[in-house]
C-alpha cells in the first residue's frame, strides 16, 4: 500500500506551489489571511494530500455525485444506503421555502425523484441540530407535500395511489447526543408502522446516519460492503483508508481525482472552503441558539416546576406554622404548669428540707435521749444489782430475825417451863405477851 496519496493522484500539488499561487493573488492572499492558523493548516492539507478530501462539501458533493452528470453514482450510493436498487431520474430545485430558511446551514442538501416517482432528500449536517426526530418530521411532511403538488400538476384525473414514497436521508458528521446512546449503531431506518399489525402503505420514511458513530465502529475493521465503501468516501480523510478504499473499491479513485482536479482551481477551491468555514460559523450559531432556546425552555419548565414546589412548600410551611403555634400554645401552657409545679416543688422541698433539719435536729436530741437512757439503765442496772443485794441482806436479815425471833419464843417457853408453868400457862402468856393466836403458841411447846 502507498503511503502517500501523492502516488495515487499525481495532480496532487506541493504546499509551496499552493502557497505561491495564493500569494500571486491579493483577493486569494487576503482571503487566505483572514483564516485562522489552524483553518488554513487544514485548507493546505487538502490541497496537498496530507489529509482525503472533504468530499461531503457542498461543493465537493455536487460536483462529483452531480445527479445531471453522473445519476448512477447518486443511484448507487442511495441504492446501498436503502438496500434496494434505485435510479435517479433528476434533480429537483431547492425549495426556495425552505422551512424556517435553513437551507444555508446545511453542509449539503440535494433532493432527487427516483424511477419509481419516489423523492429523496438527502442532507448531510456537519453539527447536528436538536430535535432531530422533529425537524425530521417537518421536512418529510414538506417533500410529501412538494411531490403531491407535482403529481396533482401532471395529471388530470389525480389518485392518491400516484403518490410515491419521500425519504428523508441526513447523514451527521457530528451526531445529536440522542444517537450516541446507541455506540455501536451507525444505521437508523425509521417508518410507519401500526401496532395492531394493519399493513397501510406510509409513505414517509427516514434514515438516519451518525458518520462519527460510523467512524468510530470502522476503525477496528475493514471495509465489508459497498455501503461500508460510500459512507468511507464521505466520512474519513485518513490517506491511509483513503488508499485502502481504491485499492478495494477502484471506481472511487475517479470521484478522487475530479475532487483533486477542483483542487487546482485554487479561487474555486477557497470559495469552496469559505463557504464551508461560513456555514460551519452559521451552524454552530443555529446549534448554540437552539441550545439556549432548549436550555430556556428547561430553565422555563424548572422555574415553573420549582414555583408549584415552593407554592406547596409554603403551604406545607404554613400548616407546619399553624400547627408549631399549636404547639407552641400548648408548650406555653405547659411551661406555666410546670413553672407552678416548680414553685410547688420548691416549696415542697423547702418544708422538706425544713422537716429534715428538725428530723436531724430530733435525731440528734434521740441521740441525746438514747445515751441518758442508755445511761439511766446502766444506773437502773447498778442499782437493780444493789437491791437485789439489799434484798439478798435483808432476806438473810429476816430469816436471821426471823430464827432469832422463833428462837426467842423457845427461849422464852424453856424459860417458863423452868420456873413450873404449865403448858396451858405459857401458851396464855405467850398469847398475852406476843400477841400470838393460841394456835401459834402451841407450835413452840
Amino acid at each position: 500500500m502507498a503511503s502517500k496519496l501523492k502516488d495515487y493522484f499525481p495532480l496532487i500539488r506541493e504546499r509551496d506551489e499552493v502557497l505561491a499561487e495564493i500569494t500571486k493573488s491579493r483577493t486569494l492572499y487576503r482571503e487566505f489571511k483572514g483564516w485562522t492558523k489552524q483553518q488554513q493548516e487544514e485548507f493546505l492539507d487538502i490541497c496537498t494530500g496530507v489529509k482525503g478530501l472533504k468530499l461531503l462539501y457542498d461543493g465537493f458533493f455536487k460536483e462529483v455525485m452531480n445527479p445531471e452528470y453522473v445519476p448512477e453514482r447518486l443511484s448507487d450510493f442511495l441504492s446501498c444506503l436503502l438496500c434496494q436498487e434505485l435510479k435517479v431520474v433528476a434533480a429537483i430545485p431547492s425549495d426556495s421555502a425552505r422551512i424556517a430558511g435553513e437551507s444555508v446551514l446545511l453542509g449539503m442538501d440535494i433532493v432527487v425523484e427516483l424511477a419509481d416517482g419516489s423523492i429523496a432528500n438527502v442532507e448531510m449536517q456537519r453539527t447536528g441540530y436538536l430535535f432531530p426526530g422533529q425537524r425530521g418530521a417537518c421536512y418529510s411532511a414538506d417533500l410529501l407535500l412538494r411531490q403531491y403538488k407535482r403529481v396533482r400538476g401532471r395529471k388530470e384525473h389525480f389518485s392518491y395511489q400516484d403518490v410515491k414514497s419521500v425519504y428523508t436521508i441526513v447523514l451527521f458528521e457530528k451526531s445529536p447526543a440522542a444517537f450516541h446512546a446507541y455506540p455501536d449503531i451507525w444505521y437508523h431506518f425509521f417508518r410507519q408502522k401500526s401496532d395492531s399489525g394493519l399493513e397501510l402503505e406510509l409513505l414517509q420514511k427516514y434514515l438516519f446516519i451518525p458518520l462519527d458513530i460510523f467512524t468510530e465502529n470502522r476503525q477496528n475493521r475493514n471495509i465489508r460492503s459497498k455501503r461500508d465503501a460510500w459512507l468511507t468516501l464521505f466520512s474519513s480523510d485518513d490517506p491511509e483508508t483513503v488508499t485502502e478504499l481504491i485499492e478495494a473499491y477502484p471506481e472511487f479513485k475517479e470521484i478522487y481525482e475530479e475532487g483533486y482536479e477542483i483542487c487546482r482551481n485554487m479561487e474555486k477551491v477557497m470559495g469552496l472552503f469559505s463557504k464551508e468555514l461560513y456555514l460551519l460559523d452559521r451552524n454552530t450559531e443555529k446549534l448554540m441558539f437552539q441550545e439556549m432556546q432548549k436550555e430556556s425552555e428547561e430553565l422555563r419548565i424548572k422555574t415553573e416546576a420549582m414555583r408549584l414546589e415552593n407554592e406547596k412548600m409554603y403551604q406545607e410551611n404554613e400548616k407546619m406554622h399553624q400547627e408549631n403555634e399549636k404547639v407552641r400554645l400548648e408548650n406555653e401552657k405547659m411551661y406555666q404548669e410546670n413553672e407552678k409545679m416548680r414553685q410547688e416543688n420548691e416549696k415542697i422541698h423547702q418544708e422538706n428540707e425544713k422537716m429534715y433539719q428538725e428530723n436531724e435536729k430530733m435525731h440528734q436530741e434521740n441521740e441525746k435521749v438514747q445515751q441518758e437512757n442508755e445511761k439511766i439503765q446502766k444506773e437502773r442496772e447498778k442499782i437493780q444489782k444493789e437491791n437485789h443485794k439489799i434484798h439478798q441482806e435483808n432476806e438473810e436479815l429476816r430469816q436471821e430475825m426471823e430464827n432469832q425471833y422463833h428462837q426467842s419464843f423457845i427461849n422464852t417457853v424453856a424459860i417458863l417451863r423452868g420456873v413450873g408453868l404449865s403448858d396451858e400457862d405459857i401458851v396464855g402468856k405467850l398469847c398475852r405477851q406476843y400477841q400470838l393466836e393460841e394456835t401459834q403458841a402451841k407450835e413452840y411447846l
